[in-house]
């Protein structure tokens, strides 16, 4: 079943919001629907209601995306609650034991939707071209927050979420799956000194993570090992920390976030070098890393893998040779 089309009326009272949707939710409109979602955060809404009564269908992507903004709902202390679902939506929420996070009982009744009193309508459909709803101004309140592996393991899914978006409609989207992400982040969790920061607004704006080599941290056998005796031939250090992943969110104020979450990582983990590794063919990656001021090292041979990876490498900002 194709979803296509879906309306989003918004009405607001004092820091209540009536989200009334009509349509379905799906691969073409969980975007829209995850834009209004944070919008609606970004406001200072304190309650999101949310009136199912016209929606026809929702798939496990749509749900994804409410169930993510209830979480950052609950990080503010706000809450999201779903109205009057259809068969199709109640059984995927009894299915996925959803139900008791999204419809906790109202403290008091959901307002009517009125003609004439919505604060803004928004609609997608199969002739409208592909776009986006302008993103918020970032002001100085963001935060970078180090995540535990407990909390690094309850947010993938919005940090996933965020990877795609960052690279959405880019040359560099093939390289960076969605499932391989979530695969990568699991593996990297275990890694000894494994570190996850993450820039937040009341949305999730940007995300850091890797783990130390060399002297104690990792490494020694294997690919590390390998790797480790890369970097120290052709930079001379023999600890440095790999940055399995950096993310920023594409809009253009957010462009100096990524540079800060990868300098406090760096600092964090007590290394003066950075260093990632990316597909030769991924100019898009290149490029933006390039313009946070790492250095291409070029494709390295002899490490495991079909393919021999470009080197990049960043020094810590503001540390003299002296001390690196």
């Amino acid at each position: 079943m194709a979803f296509s089309r879906l309306d989003i009326r918004r009405r607001n009272r004092g820091e209540r919001t009536l989200l009334t949707l009509a349509g379905d939710i799906g691969p073409a409109t969980t975007p829209l629907l995850r834009t209004a979602l944070e919008q609606c955060l970004l406001d200072g809404v304190t309650v999101i209601d949310i009136d199912l009564t016209t929606v026809g269908s929702c798939d496990a992507r749509g749900l994804d995306v409410l169930l993510s903004a209830s979480r950052r709902a609950g990080r503010v202390h706000a809450a999201l609650r779903l109205h009057h679902p259809c068969a199709q939506i109640t059984r995927l929420l009894a299915v996925t034991e959803s139900a008791p996070l999204l419809l906790a009982a109202p403290v008091s009744p959901v307002p009517p939707a009125a003609p004439g009193d919505f604060m803004s309508t928004a609609t997608r459909g199969p002739e409208d071209p592909a776009r986006r709803a302008d993103q918020p101004v970032l002001k100085d309140g963001i935060r970078l927050r180090r995540l535990t592996r407990w909390q690094a393991e309850d947010m993938r899914e919005d940090i996933a979420d965020l990877a795609a978006e960052s690279v959405a409609g880019t040359p560099g989207e093939a390289y960076h799956d969605r499932g391989d992400f979530l695969r990568r982040l699991a593996v990297m969790a275990h890694r000894p000194g494994f570190a996850l920061l993450v820039a937040e607004t009341t949305v999730l704006v940007g995300c850091a993570f890797g783990f130390p080599v060399g002297p104690d941290g990792f490494g020694g056998r294997g690919f590390d090992g390998t790797l480790q005796e890369t970097i120290q031939r052709l930079t001379s250090r023999a600890r440095f920390v790999v940055l399995t992943q950096v993310v920023a969110h594409p809009h253009v104020q957010h462009r100096d976030i990524a540079r800060r979450l990868q300098q406090r990582l760096l600092r964090d983990l007590h290394a003066s070098l950075g260093v990632t590794l990316l597909h030769p063919a991924d100019q898009a990656g290149q490029a933006a890393f390039s313009s946070w001021g790492w250095q291409n090292m070029g494709e390295v041979v002899g490490l495991p893998g079909p393919v021999a990876p470009c080197v990049l490498s960043l020094p810590v900002e503001g540390l003299s040779p002296a001390h690196r």
